[in-house]
């Protein structure tokens, strides 16, 4: 790395943190996330605008590498939050709604995808058909987990059961959706497919055996200080354990890379299995360790997506296209998502609900779009319109949210499930949920 280029990744990361943050309060004020200004601000340094003058200057291309990984950084300590916080209390009993809806999203959003994918491809064509398909179908079958978790926060539901259900069948699909992207690659040859065959290993060696050796690590004796009343240690973030969660979250990234399901995957589970048990004041410090870092490196992320796309190719049929994309992946996700909902037994507005939050795309749709595009399998136009429909779907998020959820029924939930959590029996043994404090009766 030449000093030109220490001097310019600073200047590009400066000016996109600056841009990113004024652009993200823009979109928060107009009741967006955070998220859709983020990834304005890289489509606004790309070429769409002065034709990629400015990101030429101030964002060089060698330097683009760079910022990529300190955004996929960024998200996977995002993602490792998510693990972290997730409330499996909430999905108790709700494994049937939990499998429907993450199969009604993704079936219906599939099919409808390779059917228009026969379509686009008079105007798009690729060396493999079938790949294409399969990849359209793919990419309109996500919904972003990452920027999912975002909004449930933004919104203060991440710890209801809708909330619960929502990321718990997001986790599902998109899974599927990797894994099937996984597939694709093999296909295409950019892949050893047996590779793929030691995910569901993975996966249980982490549950089932990392996950007590963690528990009996974490629990041991650290030094802390006496609280207020002189009674109990405190238990403290030790130099030991953060950096032994540190390493976790990286290696199991790694492994999930390696194995062909993306890093964001990886670092989620490695977030899920720390115990919850005796470790509430260790995840919250955690947390308030990782958040700052967090918001300095995740806006790199989604700046550097949005250089790729160039709107100045989009023309009169590439609107029409646009129009008929918007309409399968809207139709395919939310349609899905309510049907698999109600076939197990949800209610109409808790069906509408989880159909708007499981069409959010955002992040991850940005991701497998960016993989496409450096296969061959999408072109820069069909590239531009497809991250067009990831901005849109995840814009229309927060306000049909706020209609079919409004704050009334979150603080009826939130009310709920806190006269549930006191009237529990008080033990030194109890999980209380993550991310919340140990209630307090009255």
């Amino acid at each position: 790395m030449t000093s030109h280029q220490t001097v310019m990744l600073m200047v590009g990361l400066a000016l996109i943190l600056t841009l990113a943050h004024l652009l993200g309060r823009l979109a928060r004020r107009c009741g967006q996330p955070a998220v859709i200004g983020e990834i304005l601000a890289g489509i606004l340094l790309g070429p769409t605008l002065l034709h990629g003058a400015l990101s030429e200057t101030l964002v060089p291309v060698d330097t683009r590498p760079m910022l990529t990984a300190l955004g996929n950084l960024g998200i996977a300590l995002f993602m490792f939050l998510v693990g972290l916080e997730l409330d499996y209390r909430l999905l108790r009993g709700n494994g049937r709604t939990t499998a429907g809806v993450a199969v009604g999203s993704i079936v219906c959003a599939f099919g409808l995808g390779v059917l228009l994918a026969l379509y686009l491809w008079n105007d798009h064509t690729v060396e493999h058909r079938l790949a294409f398909l399969l990849f359209i179908g793919a990419a309109m079958s996500v919904t972003a987990f990452p920027v999912l978790a975002r909004i449930l926060t933004d919104q203060g539901i991440q710890h209801t059961r809708i909330g619960a259900l929502a990321l718990a069948s997001a986790a599902v699909g998109d899974v599927a959706a990797w894994l099937l992207l996984a597939a694709l690659l093999t296909f295409t040859g950019s892949q050893n497919s047996w590779q793929v065959l030691l995910v569901v290993p993975y996966a249980l060696a982490m549950v089932w055996v990392l996950r007590p050796l963690l528990g009996r690590l974490l629990a041991a004796p650290t030094r802390g200080r006496r609280n207020r009343e002189g009674g109990d240690v405190e238990q403290g973030l030790s130099a030991t354990h953060l950096a032994t969660l540190t390493a976790l979250l990286l290696v199991s990234g790694a492994l999930c890379e390696w194995l062909g399901v993306h890093f964001i995957f990886g670092v989620f589970l490695a977030g899920a299995i720390v115990p919850r048990r005796g470790t509430e004041r260790l995840r919250a410090a955690v947390k308030d360790r990782f958040e700052t870092i967090i918001w300095m490196l995740l806006p790199a992320y989604f700046a550097v997506s949005g250089l790729k796309v160039d709107l100045t190719t989009v023309g009169g049929d590439g609107l029409g296209e646009l129009g008929l994309i918007l309409l399968v992946a809207i139709g395919g996700k939310f349609g899905g998502a309510c049907l698999g909902a109600r076939f197990a037994g949800q209610s109409g507005r808790s069906a509408t609900t989880l159909g708007i939050l499981m069409n959010t795309r955002g992040l991850t749709e940005l991701i497998i779009l960016g993989v496409g595009l450096q296969l061959g399998l999408l072109d820069t136009e069909l590239y531009s319109l497809m991250v067009v429909m990831a901005l849109v779907t995840t814009a229309m998020t927060a306000p049909l949210l706020r209609w079919a959820y409004p704050s009334r029924m979150i603080d009826a939930d939130l009310r709920e499930l806190a006269e549930q959590r006191i009237g529990e029996p008080k033990c030194a043994k109890v999980a209380w949920p993550v991310g919340g404090k140990r209630p307090e009766a009255g």
